[in-house]
């Protein structure tokens, strides 16, 4: 669970679908404005203040021997923050409305990958955690073990290597230099 909500200077693993995708657009102007510490987002919801209130608590009920929890990987201006992590594997939690099944968004595999490259640990599995209406009203509702699901992604070497590092080298570069970047690819 983050404690501060300060997004500048920094890229997160969370971002890495805007640093593959197109920069040319006003999404990624607005994030960018945020890196360089121009502009705040301030982004709170339902879902989300749920989902940081029952981080800990899903990963408690997971029972895992020595897991490491909020572990923190800075590379230049890499970070990554660990929602919890053994020596061996990482476990990023998600909560989801119990409505819906969950899947693995594209953005969620992406964040995963970048996860694997930062902290050099290649096992990561997607915690999945139902939420129900009540769960939304209280964050102390115990945790009902039969609604977490896991499900384990793979590391894609290439994709870190063809699409995600290049362009993380031109963003880092930017941020130093407090520029706006230029898609040359």
């Amino acid at each position: 669970m983050i404690q501060s909500q300060d997004r500048s200077y920094y890229i997160g693993a969370s971002d890495t679908s805007i640093v593959v995708g197109n920069w040319n657009t006003k999404t990624f102007e607005k994030w960018w404005l945020e890196k360089l510490g121009l502009n705040r987002n301030y982004f709170s919801n339902e879902a989300t203040k749920a989902g940081n209130n029952y981080e800990h608590k899903i990963l408690e009920a997971l029972e895992i021997e020595d897991l490491e929890k909020d572990k923190q990987i800075i590379i230049d201006r890499l970070r990554v923050n660990l929602d919890g992590n053994t020596n061996t594997c990482i476990y990023e939690v998600k909560t989801h409305n119990a409505k819906k099944k969950f899947k693995v968004s594209k953005q969620y595999w992406r964040q995963a990958q970048v996860e694997m490259y930062a902290s050099k640990i290649y096992k990561l599995y997607i915690v999945a955690y139902a939420l129900e209406e009540k769960d939304y009203k209280n964050y102390f509702n115990k945790i009902d073990k039969k609604r977490i699901e896991q499900i384990e992604i793979q590391y894609d070497k290439k994709f870190i290597e063809n699409e995600y590092k290049p362009r993380l080298k031109i963003l880092t570069d930017c941020l130093k230099r407090g520029i706006f970047p230029k898609e040359e690819l």
